[in-house]
């Protein structure tokens, strides 16, 4: 049995820091519907700030951290992909066309013979 490891937020510091990104994010909702009288200019930039702001807050705490860093590594491990080249690309996809046609052809030639078999054959019903 495969174990999974959850991952808890520790300190208390990086608490207040994830409920401080979380209270700015929502004074920026706030701020947005608040402004409403003020202008378009006024509410998204009041928004916009505001969200930076939580990001940069979330960013700073250990958890925002190690999303960064699970980040970093998500990019190093895309690099390292040995990507196919075109032809190997087009011939693979050309292989699935195949077998999608040919899975659909038996897939309609079963129906259709089940359809004989049952409304034909077995009750009598004609078309």
């Amino acid at each position: 049995m495969a174990s999974t490891e959850v991952q808890t937020v520790g300190s208390t510091a990086d608490k207040l820091k994830l409920a401080a990104a979380v209270a700015v994010g929502l004074a920026a909702l706030v701020a947005f519907y608040m402004l409403s009288k003020q202008g378009a200019l006024a509410q998204w930039g009041a928004l916009l700030a505001g969200l930076a702001l939580a990001v940069v807050v979330f960013l700073t705490s250990d958890t925002g951290k190690q999303f960064v860093a699970f980040g970093q590594d998500a990019v190093r491990e895309v690099k390292k992909v040995v990507w196919p080249e075109r032809k190997e690309a087009m011939q693979v996809t050309a292989y699935v066309f195949v077998f999608v046609f040919v899975m659909a052809l038996f897939l309609w030639l079963t129906d259709k013979t089940l359809e004989w078999v049952f409304y034909d054959l077995i009750l009598g019903w004609k078309k």
